[in-house]
C-alpha cells in the first residue's frame, strides 16, 4: 500500500470541479427543497424527513437517537423537531420497552396523513431540482458512485 505522500498529487481541474459542485448541491439542494416545502405545504424538510423516516419504521416507531442518526441531526436537533411535531399531534412519544431512560418516537395517523400531504409538493422538488437534470444512463451511474463515496 502507497504511503500517503506517495499517493498526494494535486486533483486534475475535473476532479477539483467536481468536488466543489458536490459541496455546493449538499448545501444548495436541501435549502432549495426546504423552500419548496415551505412555499407548498408550510412544512420545513427537516420534519418532512422525520415523518418520512418515521412511516418507513417497524410500528412507525424509532428510538430517539436512532431517528437523529437516520437523518443525519444531533439528538439535541431532533429532539427540537419532534416537539414540534409532537406540539401538531404527528408524533407522540413513548418510553421504550427495552430501555426505561430512552424515548421512541412514534408517528400518528395524523402524522402519516400529513405526509401523504406533503408527499407530491416533496416529489415535485425532487424532480424539478434533481431528476429534470439527469439521464436514466446518468441516474444508474450516479447511484453506483454515490454508494461507493459513501461506503
Amino acid at each position: 500500500m502507497p504511503s500517503a505522500e506517495q499517493s498526494l498529487h494535486p486533483l486534475s481541474p475535473h476532479e477539483e470541479a467536481l468536488l466543489r459542485e458536490l459541496g455546493r448541491v449538499m448545501i444548495v439542494l436541501p435549502r432549495v427543497i426546504d423552500t419548496d416545502m415551505m412555499r407548498e405545504q408550510h412544512l420545513p424538510l427537516s420534519e418532512y424527513t422525520t415523518l418520512m423516516h418515521l412511516s418507513e419504521a417497524p410500528d412507525r416507531r424509532m428510538r430517539m437517537s436512532e431517528l437523529a442518526a437516520t437523518a443525519n441531526l444531533s439528538l439535541s436537533g431532533m429532539t427540537r423537531i419532534v416537539t414540534r411535531l409532537e406540539n401538531q399531534g404527528l408524533i407522540e412519544r413513548t418510553r421504550c420497552d427495552e430501555d426505561a431512560r430512552g424515548w421512541n418516537a412514534v408517528l400518528t395517523d395524523a402524522g402519516l396523513a400529513r405526509l401523504e400531504e406533503a408527499w407530491p409538493a416533496h416529489l415535485a422538488s425532487a424532480r424539478r431540482h434533481v431528476f429534470d437534470h439527469l439521464e436514466d444512463a446518468d441516474l444508474i451511474q450516479l447511484i453506483h458512485a454515490l454508494r461507493r463515496i459513501a461506503t
